[in-house]
């Protein structure tokens, strides 16, 4: 890989980033930060929350671009780091940054159609492209990357399950000096989760300095998880 076509991946596309971080703060953050907020400090938050997500796509670690269908997670969880950056700055605590996340993930998802919800649902089950996906992680191309094993359900207990070893997320967030909000991110698992009908549980996370992210899934098992106290709590 071209050294400055790594160093050029996001910077080349800061255009692109920035529209579609302009488009999700419109259509499913400003109503939650009001809620927390008011109006005045919530236009203040949004415009300094876009110059701080400006100022972290220089810094996104490359992992294989397009390539890796979870490039998108880690350009996502960027724009929760500047939002939990800027709301620190106005006194909030990172449980109460994760919980507004939380809130504006919950918003997304009720504004799309149930169908293709579950589509998207049944898209995660296409268990050959998993494999595939878990075996390219174990090369360690990008050492920022995730890497993860697939893990063969019985049917019964799970359907199929994923280790995760190494987190691109906690990897990112500590190089920038934000670990204390890595754990209370985890907890968006569990709304997309419900939303798509994917039934997971998970008992721990890397991010809680567990060994592992144990994600098992289960098609149409109820995911009974709220805004969690312990992110690692079963759905």
């Amino acid at each position: 890989m071209n050294k400055q076509m790594v160093d050029n991946y996001y910077t080349s596309r800061k255009s692109k980033l920035l529209k579609d971080f302009d488009k999700y703060m419109r259509k499913y953050s400003r109503k939650v930060l009001v809620s927390y907020c008011g109006d005045d400090l919530t236009n203040t938050i949004v415009k300094e929350t876009r110059q701080e997500y400006e100022a972290l796509i220089p810094h996104l670690p490359y992992i294989g671009g397009k390539k890796n269908t979870l490039t998108t997670n880690l350009i996502q969880c960027a724009w929760g780091l500047a939002l939990y950056r800027v709301l620190k700055t106005h006194g909030k605590t990172a449980e109460e940054a994760a919980k507004s996340i939380y809130e504006m993930t919950e918003t997304q998802l009720r504004s799309y159609p149930k169908f293709l919800l579950r589509l998207m649902g049944r898209w995660m089950f296409a268990q050959f492209r998993l494999r595939k996906q878990a075996a390219q992680s174990q090369k360690r191309q990008y050492p920022e990357d995730w890497v993860w094993t697939f893990i063969k359900g019985d049917g019964k207990e799970f359907d199929f399950g994923m280790d995760f070893t190494e987190c691109a997320i906690c990897k990112f967030f500590h190089a920038q000096g934000a670990d204390e909000f890595t754990p209370f991110l985890c907890s968006l698992d569990f709304p997309m989760s419900k939303a798509f009908g994917t039934g997971l549980v998970r008992t721990m996370t890397l991010a809680e300095g567990a060994e592992k992210c144990d994600f098992r899934y289960k098609r149409g098992r109820e995911v009974k998880q709220e805004w969690p106290s312990k992110v690692s709590q079963t759905g």
